[in-house]
């Protein structure tokens, strides 16, 4: 054989074998990670997993998306168009149930169950000048309810129902994120808003900065009108500035929900990251320290992802 040839043929030889030999690269996992509006504590949450996915998952590309939180999102997830969510359990159980009403148009059967988290408690909060110290003192007041159809307006819709009232009981009713709701309390504009949120949610405590504020309760016997998904449930005295006294309200659980697509090494290792970094989770917002491993399939409305129950069952919480 020509000299040349031989040292071509030879050189082609060890490219291959060194190719065959090479690590084959990981394709990238992208994670769409669907929160709420900026101001409230899915966002700050889904920052802080976006972060733990990209530093502990190989390959993992997550990102964060605002909108306007627990219907949305479960809307999201069914269309392929997310990887992991915040969204309250009543929204999620109507999602499973495609309950029309509620804002799905069907039943979203892509919906798969990856953890209960921390609950959302219902804050209603008025300014002081407003004069409203009850439920009952709403009427003729202006409120703001949350987006339209999102999870706090699902909640704001049944607390009113249970209380034998409806919007067409207020002065006004707005449909505003938390933040919005907030500016126009500040500007006088607005008498009170309901908050579906973790306690110690920024848009309140921004409120609490400069206004003087009424939280105003949810009774005990109201909530257990409604029964399940809601529950009975205190914000503390202290919660925000000028807050001199517990409060009784409802709150609601919230669950990370993930979708059938997903890969299920992907979702266990979103599962497993998630509880290995609490401490991450729990420096982004406080309400994060509820989360516990062992009541995260607590009131569960989903099947469980196969990466979930996979964790579970490593972990011994699903023998």
């Amino acid at each position: 054989m020509h000299k040349g040839l031989a040292r071509k043929v030879l050189f082609g030889a060890v490219a291959t074998a060194m190719l065959a030999a090479a690590p084959v690269a990981k394709a990238e996992q992208f994670i769409n990670i669907l929160t709420g509006g900026t101001s409230g504590v899915y966002y700050p949450l889904g920052v802080a997993l976006s972060q733990i996915y990209n530093d502990n998952i190989e390959g993992a590309r997550a990102q964060v998306q605002s909108t306007k939180a627990s219907v949305e999102n479960l809307n999201l997830l069914q269309q392929g168009r997310g990887e992991l969510a915040f969204a309250l359990g009543d929204s999620v159980k109507l999602g499973w149930e495609g309950n029309t009403e509620a804002g799905f148009k069907g039943k979203l059967d892509k919906l798969r169950g990856l953890a209960a988290i921390y609950p959302n408690y219902i804050q209603l909060v008025a300014t002081k000048d407003s004069g409203i110290a009850t439920l009952a003192d709403l009427k003729g007041k202006s409120l703001s309810v949350g987006a339209p159809k999102s999870g706090t307006e699902l909640n704001a819709r049944t607390i009113f129902g249970a209380a034998g009232m409806s919007y067409d009981d207020l002065g006004k009713t707005e449909y505003l994120p938390f933040a919005e709701s907030v500016e126009l309390m500040k500007n006088r504009q607005l008498d009170a808003t309901l908050q579906s949120a973790g306690l110690g949610v920024a848009s309140i405590r921004d409120l609490a900065t400069t206004n003087d504020i009424t939280v105003v309760s949810v009774p005990s016997d109201l909530v257990e009108k409604i029964g399940a998904p809601y529950i009975t449930a205190t914000i503390p005295a202290g919660t925000y500035r000028g807050q001199d006294a517990d409060v009784p309200t409802a709150a609601v659980v919230n669950f990370l929900v993930t979708q059938a697509d997903v890969p299920e090494e992907t979702v266990y290792q979103m599962t497993k990251q998630l509880y290995a970094n609490l401490d991450r989770l729990v420096a982004a917002h406080g309400a994060a320290k509820a989360i516990k491993a062992e009541n995260a399939l607590n009131g569960m409305p989903l099947p469980l992802h196969p990466g979930a129950e996979r964790y579970y069952k490593e972990v011994g919480l699903i023998k």
